[in-house]
């Protein structure tokens, strides 16, 4: 069982990064963590995609109940835009999926989650400047926002566990990334495209996420 020894980076799923992890479950006392297993890093972290989609879920239906007409609500890409992701490499199928490597599956997560880094921060800005959004819808998406980071900073941690060193992802994917990403929202649609689009990715890390563990018990037996 490989373990990690980083401690700055081993308190990156609870609270800030200069905070060291809790260690309470391993042991009578809580002291900081400076290791951690694989396994439980991965569990970590898919606990992380599962918290960021529900969460982002109940921002899209709030931001639909305050802004989007029943009639309009759900449909694809009403801003006139496309989600960032649709650039990148198509992984394929369900059946496609369920061959593709560990280490790729990770690489892919991890770009899907920088991604979002520049558009979250653009719709923090673009809500906070919205004179009527309520400070919960602000706020949830700052949350989601800090936990995605957290769990870039998980996914990152798993690659160097895997191959022993932080490995560069593919070269279509860094091309892909490079790609422009989504704008600045300048509109309620353009917006809700947005939030549309980060619902969709926050799902597929969140599939992805339980495929990887799964795979830890039963690789014979994993769905998508």
């Amino acid at each position: 069982l490989l373990v990690f020894t980083a401690a700055c980076l081993l308190c990156l799923l609870r609270g800030s990064v200069a905070l060291p992890l809790n260690c309470a479950d391993e042991s009578s006392s809580p002291v900081p963590c400076t290791s951690i297993s694989q396994d439980k890093l991965l569990d970590r972290v898919t606990q992380h995609a599962e918290f960021i989609y529900r969460i982002t879920e109940e921002v899209c239906n709030q931001y639909e109940e305050l802004y989007i007409p029943y009639p309009l609500r759900g449909l694809k890409n009403q801003g006139g835009g496309t989600c960032t992701s649709m650039s990148f490499p198509n992984l394929g199928s369900k059946t496609e999926i369920q061959q593709i490597s560990d280490m790729r599956l990770l690489h892919y997560m991890l770009i899907l989650a920088q991604s979002w880094v520049e558009p979250l921060t653009y719709l923090q800005s673009s809500l906070k400047n919205n004179d009527h959004a309520p400070d919960t819808l602000v706020s949830q998406l700052k949350w989601v926002s800090d936990k995605l980071t957290r769990l870039e900073q998980g996914v990152v941690l798993l690659i160097s566990m895997e191959e022993g060193g932080a490995a560069p992802p593919p070269a279509a994917l860094q091309q892909a990334l490079s790609e422009p990403q989504l704008g600045v929202p300048d509109s309620i649609f353009h917006e809700y495209n947005s939030l549309m689009c980060l619902k969709k990715d926050a799902h597929k890390m969140e599939t992805l996420l339980k495929l990887l563990k799964c795979r830890q018990t039963d690789r014979l037996s994993c769905t998508l």
